[in-house]
């Protein structure tokens, strides 16, 4: 069996797969060379993460492909749906990056309450000359503890960003289409963990009155979750992080109720126009920004790889 990790794969995960006699192919194959490199080098397995698309027309051009595996939990970059019908085993890994992403989320929202984005940009240029006023200009900030913190989405993402939340003291709010009780294990140091039972609510207008501090953990979707007359009902001064997915929430709209100061602080880590996001964001001071990073460190990639050379050797003592 042979692999193409065509956006990388862990040293743990590459290991693992060498142990069970698997070939990994360390190529990184750009999209319009993809098929012919995939037919000439009689590749069963193409692990992708987000910056490679598996569409019809790859599934169709290359009949060899037995595994299908994307590194992380979203799976818009492949024509799921389509592969099983042909017969290929779609694998992912639904939790190895989603602590990953919720310190992320927390990153974004600690940046923007204490203005860490923009006195990170400032300093350098006029942290000689303008000390005491940007001092006084970043004095407005604010603690996360005693916050509402509002979650849409409850997957595994979004209860790690719940879990983050009740361990700063937080409140909490979770929005859903439909309500859901999860029960919440939070591990200290010392061996004593402490479960707490969260239920969702589906009352957009309530969630949005409520939170202080809003994170956006859902998968891709159609149209947008907030927009501008989501924007319209939530507090004056509030700060969004989004971690999601690009499209879930109107940028445009975005700008406009951060130039009126309805928002207080937002921060991307993905985007509508992606990789090329728009101007207007990459310049707007109250922006905190990062490039689609959220399930990039170490120790989620480690457990990523792992977690696909496990699947992609039981699904080859089944099939060989």
């Amino acid at each position: 069996m042979k692999v193409l990790a065509n956006d990388g794969i862990s040293a743990a995960g590459e290991q693992a797969l060498r142990n069970a006699g698997i070939e990994i192919l360390d190529n990184r194959v750009a999209q319009n060379h993809l098929i012919g490199f995939i037919n000439e080098n009689n590749v069963d397995v193409l692990l992708v993460r987000s910056a490679t698309k598996v569409r019809q027309e790859l599934i169709d051009a290359c009949p060899g492909l037995k595994i299908i595996g994307r590194g992380g939990t979203g799976m818009d970059n492949i024509d799921v749906n389509y592969a099983i019908d042909k017969g290929i085993y779609i694998i992912n890994t639904s939790t190895a990056s989603s602590k990953s992403v919720a310190e992320l989320v927390f990153a974004h929202f600690f940046s923007l309450a204490r203005f860490l984005h923009e006195s990170n940009r400032l300093m350098p240029l006029e942290g000689e000359t303008h000390f005491d006023a940007m001092k006084k200009s970043f004095g407005k900030a604010y603690e996360l503890s005693g916050k509402t913190l509002g979650v849409i989405g409850f997957g595994s993402i979004g209860q790690e960003v719940v879990k983050m939340g009740i361990s700063l003291g937080m409140k909490i709010k979770v929005l859903t289409r439909k309500p859901k009780t999860e029960v919440l294990t939070l591990d200290f140091f010392d061996g004593q963990s402490v479960k707490f039972e969260i239920t969702s609510d589906n009352d957009m207008d309530a969630f949005l009155r409520e939170a202080d501090f809003i994170s956006l953990n859902t998968p891709k979707t159609k149209e947008y979750i907030i927009d501008t007359p989501q924007f319209e009902k939530m507090k004056d001064g509030v700060y969004i992080v989004n971690t999601a997915r690009g499209g879930v929430i109107n940028e445009v709209a975005l700008i406009d109720f951060i130039e009126s100061e309805k928002v207080a602080g937002a921060a991307l880590d993905v985007f509508e126009n992606e990789p090329n996001p728009e101007l207007p964001l990459l310049m707007n001071p109250a922006l905190s920004l990062s490039p689609h990073i959220g399930g990039n460190t170490v120790d989620a990639q480690e457990r990523i790889g792992a977690e696909l050379a496990e699947q992609i050797i039981k699904i080859k003592e089944t099939i060989l």
